[in-house]
C-alpha cells in the first residue's frame, strides 16, 4: 500500500469542504478552510505511528519504549504535544491528534474518523490550520495498520 503526502492532505481536506455534524453536540460544523501539509507534524504522526505498530500497542500515549522516541528520552511514555513538540513544530496556538488501527484504505481510516464524534470534531476543527499525517505496517501486530495525525496552528 503506497499512501502520498498529497492523497492525505486531499481526502482530509474533503472532509473539511462540507459542513457536518459530528455528533458531539455541538450540532453543524460549517464547512473549514483547508489544510496545508507540515513536515514537523507530519515527523510526530509517523514517530507515533511507528511507535503504535512496533510496540503493538494503540493508545493516544506513547509506549514509553524503544519505540516511543520522545518518551524513551522522557523516560516515560510520551504524550501528543511533547512528540509534537520535540519533532520541531514549536510555539503554536492549538494542537490535535487522531489515531486509527486496522482501516485497510484511506478511505476506510477516514471513514472510521468521521464516524466517530470526537475524530470528527478534530477533522473539521476551524482552530487547525496544519496537517501532518502518516501511516505504517507491521503485519505482526495486533491491528496490521497504524495511521495517525496531527493538527496544529501557529
Amino acid at each position: 500500500m503506497s499512501t502520498s503526502k498529497q492523497e492525505m492532505l486531499d481526502a482530509i481536506n474533503a472532509v473539511r469542504a462540507t459542513s457536518r455534524d459530528c455528533k458531539d453536540g455541538k450540532g453543524v460544523i460549517a464547512a473549514a478552510d483547508p489544510l496545508t501539509w507540515n513536515d514537523n507534524l507530519y515527523a510526530s504522526a509517523l514517530e507515533h505511528a511507528t511507535d503504535l505498530a512496533k510496540s503493538n500497542t494503540f493508545s493516544h500515549m506513547g509506549s514509553g519504549t524503544v519505540y516511543d522516541i520522545t518518551g524513551y528520552a522522557l523516560g516515560r511514555k510520551s504524550l501528543f504535544y511533547e512528540r509534537i513538540g520535540a519533532n520541531g513544530y514549536g510555539v503554536y496556538r492549538s494542537l490535535g491528534e487522531n489515531i486509527a488501527g486496522g482501516q485497510k484504505t484511506l478511505q476506510e481510516a477516514v471513514n472510521a474518523w468521521v464516524a466517530s464524534p470526537d475524530h470528527c470534531s478534530n477533522l473539521m476543527s476551524h482552530d487547525f490550520k496544519e496537517l501532518g499525517m502518516s501511516v505504517v505496517i507491521e503485519n505482526n501486530s495486533k491491528y496490521g495498520i497504524y495511521w495517525a495525525q496531527n493538527f496544529g496552528s501557529k
